[in-house]
């Protein structure tokens, strides 16, 4: 018998982009879905999009970390059976959702972007890249409840029901935590967030010098995107911020553009863009990898096109 869907992430626009997930996977199926809050007003956000109960975890003191919810999920897993738990892929998702598993005694497919259902045996075909993006790995979990993480960005966000209704169910106080917070200092960050960027203009290491990363700075500005660039060029050169390099181990981004600049294009970065809806790459190489990627491709020197482009785009602002 199916028992129900749970979500959960601690970022409140992820667990929306979970709901998307979990509520088409439970109208296939007939079940309820579920999500997690830490908080009545993420509760009743949760099912104004789409969550038939919310299970309102409690409230923990300052001294605890959020890992101390883990024995509180676990045991009410094992109360209610679920058939499927999706968590968001968060580094703090991905850590717990293991300790999770692991109180489940259950299987766990990491970094899951997309998944399909068995309609004869009722469960799921789930999918993750292997190799640095360059395999397909399908896994199938047959222990319940089927578990997931989920990277951002992999669904759009639940739409807003009007009307829906819901149950909100608290859960009991979570037991001592073995861990104590001593203090917490946020974390600055020194560029925008590069994952929410529509337009994104891209330096590799075809870029010269650090100052002529202004080049690409410039197109960025003309066309109303960010920069972002390739890991060395962010951690080996230090000419940007870490926060903007995209690829396996960066930032996984999915713009309306993505306009290469230098790129080779290796699988490791790839990874990370190729969810781009349209790549354009400009490199003086006519083999780089990143043409086989990309949507458009302009072979020549970057110095020479990139002003071209910031005439040209500058040139349909004015109009």
């Amino acid at each position: 018998m199916m028992s129900g869907i749970w979500i959960f992430d601690e970022n409140c626009e992820l667990t929306l982009e979970l709901l998307n997930a979990g509520r088409n996977l439970a109208d296939e199926l007939g079940v309820n879905l579920v999500a997690l809050a830490a908080a009545e007003q993420f509760a009743r956000e949760y099912i104004k999009h789409g969550a038939d109960e919310v299970l309102l975890l409690p409230s923990l003191n300052k001294e605890q970390p959020l890992e101390a919810y883990v024995p509180v999920m676990v045991e009410a897993a094992r109360n209610a059976d679920p058939d499927v738990f999706f968590i968001g892929a968060t580094k703090r998702g991905k850590e717990m959702a293991t300790r999770i598993a692991a109180g489940l005694n259950t299987g766990l497919c990491t970094e899951c972007n997309s998944f399909t259902l068995d309609q004869d045996k009722k469960f799921l075909v789930m999918e993750r890249l292997i190799y640095g993006g360059k395999a397909i790995q399908k896994i199938v979990c047959s222990t319940r409840p089927q578990m997931a993480t989920i990277p951002a960005r992999t669904f759009e966000q639940a739409p807003l029901q009007e009307g829906k209704e819901g149950k909100i169910t608290s859960l009991p106080s979570a037991p001592f935590s073995a861990v104590k917070v001593i203090n917490r200092t946020p974390k600055v960050q020194e560029a925008v967030d590069i994952t929410e960027a529509k337009i994104i203009v891209s330096v590799g290491r075809g870029v010269e010098k650090k100052e002529d990363i202004a080049l690409a700075e410039e197109l960025a500005r003309v066309l109303g995107g960010t920069i972002g660039c390739s890991r060395p060029v962010a951690e080996d050169l230090h000419w940007l911020p870490e926060e903007v390099y995209m690829g396996i181990s960066g930032k996984k981004v999915k713009p309306d553009l993505y306009i290469g600049l230098g790129v080779s294009g290796q699988i490791q970065h790839i990874t990370g863009i190729r969810d781009s809806k349209v790549i354009l790459a400009i490199n003086r190489d006519e083999n780089a990898p990143i043409f086989d990627a990309s949507d458009y491709g302009i072979v020549g020197d970057l110095y020479d096109v990139v002003p071209k482009l910031i005439k040209e785009f500058g040139n349909v602002q004015k109009i």
